[in-house]
Parts: structure tokens; C-alpha cells; sequence
């Protein structure tokens, strides 16, 4: 039997583990066939692509793609999971064009951006000052080279002593400072439509989550994801990821039945980021995927 984890992380992004330790803890936690899905990057997939050989487990080439909109109704970031074969990743060409895209919603001026909006709002002569002293790039460069949310999260707790509450108001998608991170979908068009890839819908469910934790994160409720979809099969996305541990099985139900409607192969992952908050082998992304998988095999055969 197949067991997948499609939906994992590393230090190449926001993640714990290296992307040797992530492969090995997967062979330990008896998977056969991960992905990994580093944030924007790819330059963990190497690494992983060897370790993979080395524990005798197949290693899916991936990277997990953030899009911005800026909509009357929708103000924030989703993300888009993209698999594509070791062959493809190999190809010069492909791994250029697709960097050169996604560099285009985030890096430094991102992170200047995002902090000149919070020290103007949230400073300590900003318009809402919670901020004792200003926030500085220095301290959220600082935790890695790939900023996220978690890092500027982060920072403002370690160093600036927020709450939770307080983070959440500085950094959420209803903050008059916010951002978004990512790029437009309009810029992942040519790419889709030159290079053989399955892009994925991530979690769209997950800003429904009625629990707490980072399941939830900072994402839209499914019935925002939803009125954006038909953008989403107009881009030509093959899959859903449905099994998810921040979807609740009431969201799997309705997840499989809206992805038979529309076509689309079914996937699952622990979005794991470490061993302890975000583990391996959480409820709920275990499921079948062998859809999924064929759409995979048939890749080679275009690249």
C-alpha cells in the first residue's frame, strides 16, 4: 500500500528539519512516497531527491507556491502546491523560469514593505502604537534567508514580548498593515501551460478550521476559497488537497464531493513543519490518493 505525505517542509523555508531529517523521519514514520513542498523554493529538492535514495523512499519534487489578492471581498494569500517530475526539476530552463516567477512575491522588498506598513501603523508613533520601539528587517532576517509570516510572528514575540492577540492584530489579514505575500495568478499561466506540472489547491479549507493551533493560520474561510475557484480551473489546476489535519471530516466530505464535480485528483498532507507543533502523521491527511499518483507517472512522459 501506498502511504503519502504530500505536504512537507523544511529549513529551506520555514520548516525544523533539514531536508534529509525531513525524508528520514518519514521513512520512520512508514511513509513511502513524500513530497516536498518548501514555501516559494526549491533549493531544498536536491537534498531531499538524494536522502530519498539513501532510506529507499520516493521523493516527490514540489514547491508550494504563494498567490496574493487584493479583492473587495478578499485580502490576503492562498497557496498552490505544484508537483512536478524529477526529470522536470533537472531541466535548467524550468527550475529558471519558475524561480523567476515566484521571486516576484517575496524577498527583501516584501519584508521592507511589511514592516515600514506595521512600524507606520503599530510603531511607537504610529497610528495604533503597540510597538515600544520599532520593528527592524534585521530581526526578522535574522531567523532564515525565506521570510514568512512564522518569522515576523516570531520576532514580534521573542523580541517584542506580543501576545498572541496582539501578533495576530499586527499581522493578520485584517490588519491595516498587512501585505499580502505572493504573486498574481496571472503570472503562473505560462508556466502552467509550457512546462508538465500538477498544481494542487493547499488546504482550502483550512481558514475554517474550527479548532486553534496553526492549522488554521491565517487563511480565508472555505466559502472565500470557493468563490475563487473557478479562477483556480481556469488556471488549470489538477487537484484539492483534502486530506489535511486542519480540515475537520465534515470539510473532507464536502471537499471530495467538490472535487469529483470538478475533475480534480485528490491529495493529502501533514503540512509538517517540526516534530512537535506541525508533526509527520497528524489526523486526517491519511486518504486515498492514487489519483493523484497516476497523474504523477504520466509527467515523464511529457517533460
Amino acid at each position: 500500500m501506498i502511504t503519502a505525505d504530500l505536504h512537507i517542509h523544511t529549513n529551506c523555508s520555514d520548516g525544523e528539519y533539514t531536508p534529509s531529517e525531513a525524508v528520514f523521519a518519514a521513512k520512520r514514520s512508514g511513509f513511502n512516497t513524500v513530497a516536498i513542498t518548501d514555501h516559494d523554493t526549491t533549493s531544498g529538492l536536491s537534498e531531499a531527491l538524494s536522502a530519498g535514495r539513501d532510506a529507499g523512499i520516493d521523493v516527490i519534487p514540489a514547491i508550494e507556491i504563494t498567490l496574493r489578492f487584493r479583492r473587495e471581498y478578499f485580502t490576503g494569500s492562498l497557496h498552490l502546491l505544484v508537483y512536478f517530475s524529477e526529470k522536470l526539476f533537472h531541466d535548467n530552463s524550468f527550475i529558471t523560469e519558475l524561480e523567476r516567477v515566484v521571486s516576484k512575491g517575496r524577498g527583501p522588498a516584501l519584508v521592507e514593505e511589511r514592516v515600514r506598513c506595521i512600524n507606520e501603523e503599530f510603531g511607537p508613533i504610529g497610528r495604533t502604537p503597540l510597538l515600544t520601539r520599532n520593528l527592524t528587517v534585521e530581526e526578522i532576517s535574522s531567523y532564515a534567508k525565506n521570510i514568512s509570516r512564522r518569522h515576523f510572528a516570531k520576532a514580534l514575540s521573542e523580541r517584542h514580548g506580543l501576545s498572541k492577540e496582539e501578533i495576530s492584530l499586527l499581522i493578520g489579514n485584517d490588519s491595516p498593515a498587512y501585505v499580502p505575500s505572493g504573486v498574481d495568478m496571472k503570472e503562473l499561466a505560462a508556466l502552467f501551460a509550457e512546462y508538465p506540472v500538477i498544481p494542487v489547491l493547499a488546504h482550502p479549507a483550512a481558514g475554517s478550521f474550527p479548532g486553534g493551533g496553526h492549522y488554521r493560520e491565517v487563511l480565508p474561510p472555505l466559502s472565500t476559497v470557493e468563490r475563487i475557484l473557478p479562477e483556480f480551473l481556469a488556471l488549470g489546476i489538477k487537484g484539492l488537497e483534502v486530506y489535511y489535519p486542519g480540515h475537520s471530516q465534515e470539510h473532507v466530505e464536502y471537499l471530495l464531493e467538490l472535487a469529483q464535480q470538478n475533475g480534480l485528483a485528490v491529495t493529502g498532507g501533514s503540512d509538517c513543519h517540526d516534530d512537535t507543533e506541525r508533526p509527520l502523521q497528524k489526523p486526517g491527511m491519511v486518504g486515498d490518493v492514487s489519483a493523484f499518483l497516476t497523474l504523477l507517472a504520466e509527467l515523464d512522459q511529457k517533460v
